[in-house]
């Protein structure tokens, strides 16, 4: 009797087992035993800490669509974490939403400047005690100063009302040797950085660099972008991208020693909720299939503010991008004259940028969130990418 003709359902997680093992004894670098051995040495890097009761009320999961908080931590000491004199302090450098869509065919990242004036919430300890929320405005970071990511989780999504479903804390000098394991990185500054007070020197122009450069190109502040830390952050959404880029095309998984190199890197002092490396393998897949050109890269809309010190506020225009996620929609045109894309080549040569004008429209850059014919959602046409005087602002090249 003929078997139904019904397949198996593929099972992601042992696909990329297979590619993995296969690559590895294809060119006798590990035994079979050695793969086990050193995919339990990954998943025994990773703290894997559950978000648990530490976040409380939080919003019903909408849609079927992936949402990672990434944060950047330099609270974990360590030789070269600090770069801008605040290793140690306490508090989250850089904080990204990581948006990965259902039918996984579009993805971004929503960068959220450290200096935006909040409302922080009522937060949570471990023992379950709570932390009080301020009783007035105090900067983003200043959530993980008082909560650690928790409570920066429980900060996003009470502000949002977008549930969080993994989250990631990095550590900036994983960050380096992740860099490193990839060959180093390509940037390009449009003129020299001599900050001699934090000892940070990168020449003009474009060129690959290694982990303790690129960590110097996205942590400094002063003498580029106008010290503003949103310019800083659209300099690190744009080294994000050409990381991912790199990653893509360095053919990790078919070399393994790049695999090895990248995998420890990636995955020493990590703390994060997913359960193993193969369920983070599994996004890294689905987010490769999204392709470089559909990974966009934004900052929430932003004026500067005098709620608290050299600080910004988020504008108006913020609830209509937090309603995009929600809802599992790519973003809109107003959003996307604004984005960076990991396709972008460093020098800005591959972007399609708006007219010359700043991404904003208001001479000191800051991003209002306001709308035109050429911008509004609804409107048709309307050029994607960051402009050229944008990025300018933000200390890329043109």
């Amino acid at each position: 009797m003929a078997r139904s003709g019904r397949r198996k359902a593929p099972q992601p997680g042992r696909t990329v087992a297979r590619v993995i093992v296969a690559s590895l004894l294809s060119l006798g670098v590990l035994t079979g035993l050695g793969v086990v051995l050193v995919y339990n040495h990954w998943n025994s890097n990773v703290d894997q800490v559950p978000i648990g009761d530490q976040v409380k009320n939080r919003p019903a999961a909408k849609t079927k669509a992936i949402n990672i908080l990434v944060m950047g931590s330099d609270t974990r000491d360590g030789k070269g974490n600090g770069v801008d004199g605040e290793s140690g302090g306490g508090l989250s450098d850089t904080t990204m939403l990581f948006h990965l869509s259902a039918d996984r065919k579009f993805a971004y990242g929503i960068s959220i400047p450290r200096d935006s004036a909040v409302m922080r919430p009522t937060c949570y300890r471990d023992d379950g005690s709570e932390i009080a929320a301020t009783t007035g405005y105090v900067k983003w970071n200043e959530a993980y100063a008082a909560g650690g990511p928790f409570c920066t989780i429980q900060q996003f999504e009470q502000l949002t009302d977008i549930r969080i479903d993994n989250y990631l804390l990095v550590d900036f000098n994983q960050f380096k040797d992740m860099v490193d394991a990839l060959d180093g990185v390509e940037i390009c500054l449009p003129q020299d950085i001599d900050d001699e007070e934090r000892n940070v020197h990168l020449k003009a122009g474009t060129r690959v660099v290694d982990g303790e450069e690129a960590l110097a190109y996205v942590r400094v502040r002063y003498g580029i972008s106008g010290g503003i830390d949103p310019n800083r952050t659209r300099r690190q959404q744009a080294f994000i991208g050409s990381m991912i880029s790199r990653a893509l095309t360095a053919g990790i998984l078919t070399r393994p020693d790049k695999l090895v190199s990248f995998m420890n890197a990636a995955t020493s002092s990590l703390q994060t909720n997913f359960k193993n490396i193969g369920q983070m393998a599994d996004l890294g897949l689905d987010a490769r299939k999204v392709g470089a050109d559909n990974i966009k890269f934004v900052t929430t809309p932003w004026i500067y503010s005098d709620k608290v010190s050299s600080g910004v506020e988020w504008t108006e225009a913020v609830d209509r991008l937090w309603a995009l996620v929600r809802n599992d929609e790519p973003l809109s045109a107003e959003f996307r004259k604004d984005a960076l894309s990991a396709s972008d080549e460093p020098d800005g040569a591959s972007t399609d940028p708006s007219p010359d004008v700043s991404e904003s429209g208001t001479p000191d850059g800051s991003s209002t969130g306001t709308t035109d014919e050429a911008t509004d959602p609804a409107a048709p046409g309307g050029s994607d990418g960051l402009s050229t005087s944008g990025r300018e602002a933000a200390g890329l090249c043109t």
